[in-house]
């Protein structure tokens, strides 16, 4: 789906800041700052996403299936869009069949 020519590939602004906080604590699996990684989304043609009210608000709605408040946002910004959301994330996949596991 990625490497579709018909696909649009956002990236939210709730993901990069969840890269600068995991890099600025220094954590090994978050080698890359939040600065290299709006770079590196540039370079690939991805679009942003930037947080907005309505999403916010959206995240009250949510069923209890997830706590981690960087996913519930992303999981509110894809229902509210509507968007599709690729997640690793068995938990969030439990929301809507528009959020793929893989």
């Amino acid at each position: 789906m990625i490497e579709s020519p018909r696909s649009s590939i956002w990236i939210s602004a709730a993901t990069i800041w969840e890269i600068a906080i995991k890099h600025a604590l220094g954590r090994g699996d978050m080698p890359v700052s939040g600065l290299d990684a709006v770079r590196y989304f540039r370079e690939s043609g991805y679009r942003f996403l930037a947080v907005e009210p309505e999403h916010a608000a959206a995240v009250e709605e949510l069923a209890a299936h997830h706590h981690d408040p960087f996913d519930r946002i992303l999981v509110a910004q894809a229902l509210v869009e509507p968007m599709r959301l690729m997640t690793h994330d068995p938990l969030m996949a439990l929301y809507s069949d528009t959020i793929i596991k893989i």
